[in-house]
């Protein structure tokens, strides 16, 4: 939890701030304020989220990335100017991130994740991580964890894109509004009328690990009946970690042809490991995974700068535990895995 009790707001931050003080209140404001923010991966999304936490006013975020800017990048990374092409893509977009808003101290960090020890991520409130392989992300969530710090992830391919939240163990508050009963006369013989009042709930929200969301028990028959459903992107995303952690990279528009057989062939190997009905996996879902579509970053990013400011503030329900966006059906949903 972050603590606020040392925070006070200038009367510039006040100014600035206005809108969404009178949004979520003063006190979620300055929790924000006294948050320090990590995000990994420059890309596209890692932009958008920088983007939308910066502006909400937290106390410091450090972008980390040890890639160097590449032209593709500049198709939905719009922190990093084109004149930076080939520098690392963390400090190419250091001076449009300040820009955005000077009230936050904006920092960066260049070293590959796996150079960096565990002591590192407990500087900060929250961890956003993108572009990782499973195995990586799966280490900082424990560090996390054991350190009682909150962790999010996300990746979007092509038009593809999820959010993993583990907040661990998190209490919030809630407006609820409710109706109650009012007499419009003085006597008893007036009907009673009803006004609407918002009350103020505190509630709390128990999380999973991202190896148990990950690894959830597809025999199980309470997500045997999700199939049902229809929407395979719980496995679309395992798909594409899956090829990330294989190959050392996402699916290459250069090499469209070849990725595209080697991710059809993962998908065919997943639906018989996990006994999943054929053809439930369309072949559309896995030939649009290419390179970042600046519009699903958006999305994605939102998303992510949403539950952060969610997280941090601590107002209004967290997504619980996934967030997907399905490009083919056009919709974003939340589901909850591994519990």
């Amino acid at each position: 939890m972050v603590e606020n009790h040392e925070v006070e707001l200038s009367e510039a931050e006040a100014e600035q701030y206005d809108r969404q003080i009178r949004l979520w209140g003063l006190e979620s404001q300055k929790r924000l304020r006294a948050s320090k923010i990590l995000i990994i991966g420059l890309s596209g999304l890692g932009a958008e989220t920088a983007k939308n936490i910066i502006l909400s006013g937290v106390k410091s975020v450090c972008l980390l990335d040890n890639e160097k800017l590449k032209e593709i990048d500049l198709y939905s990374q719009f922190l990093a100017p084109s004149d930076k092409i080939g520098e690392n893509r963390a400090e190419a977009s250091l001076q449009r991130a300040k820009a955005l808003n000077p009230m936050v101290d904006i920092t960066t960090e260049t070293k590959a994740i796996d150079d960096l020890p565990d002591s590192f991520f407990t500087n900060f409130d929250i961890v956003c991580a993108t572009g990782l392989k499973q195995e990586q992300l799966e280490r900082i969530n424990n560090i996390c964890r054991d350190n009682n710090k909150k962790f999010l992830c996300g990746d979007v391919w092509g038009m593809f894109g999820y959010m993993f939240a583990d907040l661990v163990d998190h209490e919030y508050s809630e407006e609820i509004v409710q109706h109650k009963a009012v007499k419009r006369g003085p006597d008893d013989t007036e009907k009673n009328a009803r006004e609407t009042v918002s009350i103020t709930v505190k509630r709390r929200a128990i999380y999973v690990p991202l190896q148990n969301a990950l690894s959830a028990d597809w025999t199980k028959p309470e997500l045997r009946s999700r199939l049902r459903r229809g929407d395979p992107s719980y496995f679309v995303m395992k798909i594409l970690l899956r090829f990330r952690d294989e190959y050392n990279r996402n699916p290459d528009p250069a090499k469209r042809k070849a990725d595209t057989e080697i991710l059809l062939r993962m998908r065919d190997e997943l639906v018989k490991e996990l006994s999943l009905p054929v053809g439930y996996i369309s072949d559309a879902l896995l030939t649009d995974v290419f390179g970042i579509v600046s519009g699903a970053a958006a999305v994605v990013g939102g998303v992510i700068g949403q539950e952060v400011v969610k997280a941090m503030s601590q107002r209004e329900p967290p997504h619980n535990n996934m967030f997907f966006f399905n490009p083919v059906k056009c919709v974003g949903f939340v589901e909850l895995y591994g519990q």
